[in-house]
C-alpha cells in the first residue's frame, strides 16, 4: 500500500471510529498547510510545511498526525510530527503507518505506542485536564474566516491568548461586526458634537487625540477623561514601544486611567534600552515570531543587501573647494552622520543617486530614507532629473511638512494598481506604518543607529506580492553592520542605561526620533560645499551583494560560495555525476529543489553567475565552477558545440522543433528545458498541440525527443 492508500483504507477509518469528524465540534484538517515555503525566485517557493492531519475539537488544535505508508516503521514520521506539533503548539503528536500508532506528549515528553486514537472529548481532557469555564466559552467561538475565504496563519493562531473572542474578532479585520459597531474617535467630530462617541463596539483612536480636548471653559481637558475608567474591556496598543509606557509619559496617564481593561501591547521590537519601560509595563511577550521564521516559512519576502561605498563617504575640506555658506571646520573629518545635517555637498548626493538609479529597475517601487526633510527634497529632485520617466510625479517626497499632499502621494504609492508615484523619499515618517506590498528597493542615505528603526525599515520591504521574489536594500551608510549585532534576530537583555546626554565617542547619531520633522528646532547654518572643477568626475564607488541565509543573517558572496562549495558533495560526487543529473529534466529539477531547500535558490545562484561574469551561462556552469573550478561557457557556445550530436537521432521535422527549443534555451535559460514548459513551447512554435502533432508526430514522440536530446547537451 502506498501512503494515499494507507490513509484511505487504514487511517481515515480509525479516526472515524474514534469519533473524529463525527463527534459534534470535532474536525479533521487534511494536508494542513503550516507554511508555504520560502520564496526562491522565478515564481518558485521552497518546500512548504504540510501536516498530513491536524485534529481540531471545539475550534482548538489538539494534535498533529504524520502518516507513512504501511510498509514503513510506525515511528518513521515521528520527527516530522514533533516538528509540526512544535510549530502549531499542539500538545500531542502522532506517528502512524496505519497498522500501529505512536503518541508523543509535547509537554511531558512521555511517548510510546497506543492501541487507538483518543476520542475528541478524551483528547480535550488530556490537553485541558483542569476545568475552565471561560476557556470553554471562548473556545466555542470560531475564528472569523470570511466565509472560508482564508484561514489564519499558524503563528497568528499561536499568538492569540486563550482565544479571547474580542481578540479573535479584532484580529480578523473585524468582519464579525456590522459597520455601525466600528467607531473612529476624531478630534473634529468631538469638537462638532461636543462629546466623545460612545455608541459602538470597537473604537479606534491615537494617543494624541485622547490627550487633546478642552472643557466648557476652554481649559485643557484630555478627551479620554470623558469616558468612565471601566468603559473599555480590552485595549490594543499598536507600536507600543514608542514611549507611551514610560512612567513620566503623559500618554502613560491614559493607560493608568483605563487600568480595569485588559491591555495588549503589540510591537515588532525586542527588549532594548530604548523600550525597557515598555517591557516593564506590559510584561514578557505572550508570543514572539521572528523575521527569520517569517522569511523561512514563506510569509515574508527575503532580501539582498547591496553594500555601496564611495570615495566621498567622508570629507576633509581642501582650499580648492568653494564654501558656499556656513563655516567649515578645516581640521574636521566630516562623517556620514554629519552630511545633510551640518554639511552638504550636492555632488556627493548626486553621485549616490546616479549609482542606485543605475542599479534598480526604475519601474519598481522604491523607498529612499534621507537625513532630513530638506535632504529628502534634494534627493527627490535629483531622482526626477536622472530618471527615464517623463511623469512629473515619478518621485515625490513624503514627510511631515508635506501634509495632506504627501499623504495622498503615499496612498497612491500603496495602491498596487498604480505605478505613479514610483519612488518616495522621506526622512523619519515612513520607517513604520507603510503597508506597501510591492516595494522592491529600500535605499538608505542616512545612518540608522537604532536597531528598532532598522528592523522597521527592513519590514517595509518584506510584504508579499505576486512575482516579488526578493527586495534589495541599497546601503550607503554601513547599516548592514546591524546584522552582526546579536539582537538582529534574537532576544537580548536590555543595555545598561547610559547617563542622560551621554553618547559613544565619535558616534554618528541623528537627532532623536521625531526631532527632525515638525519640531521647529533651529539648527546652526549648514555648511554648503561646491567641489572644485573635475572632482565630481573622480568620485568612485564599489559595491558588494549579500544574500539572505536560512539562519537569518545575510552572508557575503564569498561566504555564500564557500558554504556552497562545502555542501555540494552531498548532491553529486564528481563532474560526471553533475552532468548526468543536469541532463534530464526530472533529476535536474530535483537537484535544484534540493539546493533551494538548503538555501541556494535560483536567485542566489543567478547572483553568483553575475559575480563570475557568466551572465550568459547556465546555472550548471555555476555549480561546475564552484565545485570543480570548471571554466564557464555561454549557453550559445554550448548549443553550437553540441547541436549536431543532440539532434542527429531525429528526423528533419523534429529537428526543427528541437532547434527552436535550443534557441529559447539560449535566450531565456535552462528553465526552457523543464517538462512543464513543453506545452508553452509547442504553442509558441505551432500555435496548438493538434497543429504540432500533425506536423511532427504524436505527443509521446515529441515528449521523448524533448527529454532525450538533452542528455547530449551537457556532455563534456
Amino acid at each position: 500500500m502506498n501512503e494515499a492508500e494507507t490513509r484511505a483504507d487504514l487511517i481515515d477509518p480509525a479516526l472515524a471510529a474514534a469519533g473524529w469528524g463525527v463527534t459534534d465540534g470535532s474536525a479533521i484538517k487534511r494536508e494542513y498547510i503550516i507554511a508555504p515555503g520560502r520564496i526562491e525566485g522565478g515564481g518558485r517557493k521552497g518546500k512548504g510545511e504540510i501536516a498530513d492531519y491536524v485534529l481540531f475539537h471545539k475550534n482548538t488544535r489538539l494534535a498533529v498526525i504524520e502518516a507513512k505508508r504501511a510498509a514503513l516503521p510506525v515511528t518513521e514520521g515521528l520527527a516530522q510530527a514533533k516538528h509540526y506539533a512544535g510549530k502549531l503548539l499542539t500538545r500531542f503528536a502522532f506517528s502512524t503507518n496505519g497498522h500501529g500508532l505512536y503518541q508523543a506528549d509535547m509537554l511531558t515528553g512521555h511517548e510510546g505506542e497506543i492501541a487507538a486514537y483518543p476520542s475528541p472529548d478524551a483528547l480535550w481532557q488530556m490537553v485541558f485536564a483542569e476545568e475552565n469555564l471561560w476557556r470553554d466559552r471562548f473556545a466555542a467561538i470560531p475564528f472569523e474566516d470570511r466565509g472560508g475565504f482564508w484561514q489564519t496563519r499558524y503563528y497568528q493562531d499561536n499568538a492569540v491568548a486563550d482565544r479571547n473572542t474580542l481578540a479573535d474578532q479584532a484580529y480578523n479585520s473585524f468582519t464579525a461586526f456590522p459597520d455601525d459597531a466600528l467607531v473612529r474617535i476624531r478630534p473634529d467630530e468631538i469638537a462638532k458634537k461636543g462629546k466623545v462617541p460612545t455608541n459602538g463596539s470597537i473604537f479606534f483612536t491615537i494617543f494624541q487625540t485622547f490627550m487633546s480636548g478642552k472643557d466648557a471653559e476652554g481649559n485643557e481637558a484630555p478627551n479620554f477623561g470623558d469616558y468612565p475608567a471601566d468603559f473599555f474591556d480590552f485595549i490594543i496598543i499598536d507600536e507600543c514601544h514608542r514611549g507611551g509606557a514610560k512612567d513620566e509619559s503623559t500618554w502613560r496617564g491614559i493607560l493608568d486611567y483605563f487600568a480595569p481593561a485588559v491591555q495588549l501591547g503589540l510591537t515588532a521590537t525586542p527588549k532594548r534600552e530604548q523600550n525597557a519601560d515598555t517591557y516593564a509595563y506590559f510584561g514578557e511577550p505572550v508570543y514572539v515570531y521572528s523575521l527569520k521564521d517569517g522569511i523561512n516559512d514563506g510569509y515574508l519576502t527575503p532580501f539582498k543587501v547591496k553594500q555601496i561605498a564611495t570615495t566621498l563617504d567622508d570629507y576633509i575640506y581642501t582650499p580648492d573647494d568653494d564654501v558656499i555658506s556656513g563655516e567649515v571646520d578645516q581640521a574636521k573629518r566630516y562623517k556620514e552622520g554629519d552630511f545633510n545635517r551640518i554639511i552638504e555637498i550636492k555632488a556627493r548626493e548626486k553621485k549616490r543617486v546616479e549609482i542606485f538609479m543605475s542599479e534598480i529597475d526604475q519601474r519598481e517601487k522604491t523607498l529612499v530614507f534621507c537625513a532630513t526633510q530638506d535632504h529628502a527634497a534634494a534627493v527627490r529632485d535629483l531622482i526626477n532629473q536622472i530618471s527615464t520617466s517623463t511623469d512629473p510625479l515619478y518621485c515625490v517626497r513624503v514627510t511631515a511638512n508635506d501634509g495632506a499632499i504627501g499623504d495622498g502621494h503615499l496612498k497612491a504609492f500603496q495602491n498596487n494598481e498604480k505605478t505613479i508615484p514610483t519612488i518616495l523619499t522621506t526622512s523619519q515618517k515612513l520607517s513604520t506604518g507603510v503597508d506597501a506590498r510591492n516595494v522592491r528597493n529600500i535605499v538608505l542615505m542616512r545612518p540608522v543607529n537604532s536597531m528598532i528603526e532598522f528592523k522597521q525599515i527592513i519590514g517595509r520591504g518584506t510584504r508579499l506580492y505576486d512575482g516579488k521574489d526578493y527586495f534589495t536594500i541599497h546601503d550607503f551608510v554601513k547599516a548592514y553592520e546591524h546584522f552582526n549585532d546579536p539582537e538582529w534576530d534574537g532576544e537580548v537583555e536590555p543595555d545598561t542605561p547610559k547617563p542622560k546626554g551621554a553618547r559613544k565617542e565619535d558616534e554618528d547619531q541623528p537627532p532623536a526620533e521625531g526631532g527632525e520633522e515638525g519640531t521647529g528646532e533651529k539648527r546652526p547654518e549648514t555648511v554648503r560645499i561646491r567641489l572644485a572643477d573635475g572632482k565630481e568626475r573622480t568620485i568612485q564607488h564599489m559595491s558588494a551583494t549579500s544574500f539572505w541565509s536560512a539562519d537569518g543573517k545575510p552572508m557575503s558572496a564569498a561566504q555564500f560560495v564557500e558554504k556552497l562549495f562545502g555542501d555540494l558533495p552531498a548532491f553529486f560526487k564528481n563532474e560526471d555525476e553533475l552532468r548526468s543529473l543536469w541532463s534530464l529534466p526530472e533529476t535536474r529539477k530535483a537537484l535544484l529543489q534540493g539546493l533551494a531547500d538548503k538555501g541556494y535558490g535560483r536567485t542566489e545562484l543567478a547572483e553568483i553567475r553575475k559575480a563570475i561574469n557568466a551572465d550568459k551561462s547556465d546555472i550548471f556552469d555555476v555549480l561546475a565552477y564552484v565545485a570543480f573550478l570548471a571554466a564557464p561557457i555561454t549557453r550559445e557556445e554550448r548549443v553550437e558545440a553540441h547541436r549536431a550530436i543532440a539532434l542527429q537521432s531525429y528526423d528533419a521535422k523534429l529537428q526543427g522543433f528541437l532547434d527552436f527549443v535550443l534557441s529559447q534555451y539560449v535566450k531565456q535559460g535552462v528553465d526552457e528545458l523543464d517538462q512543464e514548459k513543453l506545452g508553452a513551447l509547442i504553442g509558441l512554435k505551432y500555435g496548438s498541440v493538434n497543429d504540432a502533432t500533425r506536423s511532427i508526430g504524436s505527443v509521446a514522440t515529441i515528449r521523448d525527443a524533448f527529454v532525450g536530446f538533452q542528455k547530449h547537451l551537457f556532455q563534456a
